[in-house]
């Protein structure tokens, strides 16, 4: 059975699908979305807000302990996993509530229901076929399941906010962006947290200064990070916990292990095979600069054509890709200069090439960097300390590298990336006054190079 067509169809609520549904309907085009999840991908749903959520609330137990040195005494609190979850569902699903209003007032179509692609123009959900001029995958990313013995037993960040019990012991395998924040996250909630990762250092791709400044910041406030740790095998013991066995003989026990070792793109039971779509060995759609499938009018944005996995990404994409449609066709999505977080206590910021990047494209580079202990915690009494770092283009004097570990790291990045973007050299970082006494303060007063090669 076929019904009137669009002129656009989307398969996916999620950050880049509501995005491109949006501006296409504001256009008074005929858009329709099909989602069989709830409104807002994993983003809204299973990722960046609640996880920030989580992030805040474990940041409290220290700020608790770090009153005392400001003149604050109070007994000591108690944390409510229950409550906090109750309080997270209600602002996702108000969440919810607002990505729906945002299409509905768009005038986009909101199609409830597994969505297959049965033709070029041809998109079947819940028994009925909508034609459409241009198709657009947008179905996101989903955790990997574990590949040992006993995988079934572990979870992913997608049940990680959901847990019955708040775990007293918990591991956590892998050593990327999720494995580190909710590492740190359970942490700062009171679980002993042991986090395995069978690399020599977590967040590969990062700075490799950041990387082992933020690994013995996290260490410092209690999560047991193991590195060139492989994992066996899980299996249930008597007492209802996890017996975790590593590849080196020895093992660990807990209540909750989090498999975070790498997210595939979702492209099953789409159909996109059955049309002779594309697809990279991972399952993501294969497009072109221009976001376009190998197959006349299909296309893909966001987490599953795995090129940058960041919401604002998917954004970006979403909004280029429509104005290629119905626009002028002057949007182009920079994956150069990206801003991103890591929400570990204490966050990474960072933007732009890391020093090891830099010294391979570059002939010469210089270095500036800078950790302290920062004001606050001069009477806080705590040993947190901060790194920023800059890395130059010696032969310009453009900053093409800029990296923070330390309280609200990507609130200060955020600022920087603008600079980043317009090309500010280190002149002009130098030229510029600094807000004191601040943190970020640092990036305009950093004067002495400490590597120039």
């Amino acid at each position: 059975m076929a019904r009137d067509g669009f002129d656009l169809f989307i398969i996916g609520a999620g950050s880049g699908g509501v995005r491109a549904a949006r501006m296409a309907g504001q256009r008074g085009l005929r858009v329709a979305v099909a989602e069989s999840a709830a409104l807002g991908g994993t983003c809204v749903n299973l990722g960046c807000i609640p996880k920030k959520l989580y992030s805040f609330a474990s940041h409290y137990g220290e700020a608790f302990e770090q009153a005392r040195g400001f003149g604050w005494s109070h007994e000591t609190p108690s944390f409510d996993w229950s409550v906090l979850k109750a309080n997270r569902a209600r602002e996702i699903s108000r969440l919810n509530g607002i990505y729906g209003d945002l299409m509905t007032s768009a005038g986009v179509t909101l199609l409830r229901g597994h969505a297959r692609i049965v033709g070029a123009n041809a998109v079947e959900v819940n028994g009925v076929v909508h034609a459409a001029e241009r198709i657009v995958v947008a179905t996101g990313g989903w955790p990997l399941p574990p590949a040992v013995p006993g995988g079934e037993l572990a979870i992913s960040s997608n049940e990680i906010f959901d847990l019955p019990e708040f775990p007293e012991r918990l591991v956590v395998v892998g050593g990327g962006y999720i494995a580190c924040e909710f590492a740190s996250i359970f942490n700062g909630l009171g679980a002993r947290v042991t986090q395995l990762y069978r690399g020599e250092q977590i967040l590969r791709g990062f700075d490799r200064e950041v990387r082992d400044f933020v690994a013995a910041e996290m260490k410092r406030t209690g999560v047991d990070i193991r590195v060139e740790a492989s994992v066996r095998s899980l299996a249930k013991t008597d007492r209802g916990t996890i017996r975790v066995a590593l590849a080196d003989g020895s093992e660990l026990e807990a209540e909750t292990v989090l498999y975070a070792a790498g997210r595939a793109p979702r492209t099953a039971g789409l159909g996109l095979e059955a049309l002779g779509v594309a697809l990279a060995p991972n399952g993501a759609v294969v497009v072109d600069d221009a976001y376009r499938s190998n197959v006349a009018g299909i296309y893909a944005i966001g987490d599953v054509i795995d090129r940058v996995q960041l919401t604002p990404v998917a954004l970006a994409e979403a909004m280029a890709l429509v104005d290629s449609f119905f626009g002028q066709g002057g949007r182009r999505v920079d994956y150069m200069h990206i801003p991103t977080a890591v929400f570990t206590h204490p966050n990474v910021g960072t933007i732009g090439l890391s020093e090891q990047d830099a010294r391979a494209r570059f002939e010469k580079i210089t270095v500036y960097r800078t950790d302290f202990k920062p004001l606050r915690h001069t009477l806080s009494g705590s040993s947190e300390r901060t790194l920023m770092k800059l890395v130059v283009d010696a032969a310009n004097d453009r900053v093409v590298g800029l990296h923070m570990v330390g309280a609200d790291a990507g609130e200060t990045i955020q600022g920087f990336a603008v600079a980043m973007k317009a090309g500010a050299t280190k002149a002009v970082f130098d030229a510029t006054l600094g807000i004191h006494p601040t943190v970020a303060e640092e990036f305009v007063t950093m004067r002495t190079a400490t590597v120039a090669s």
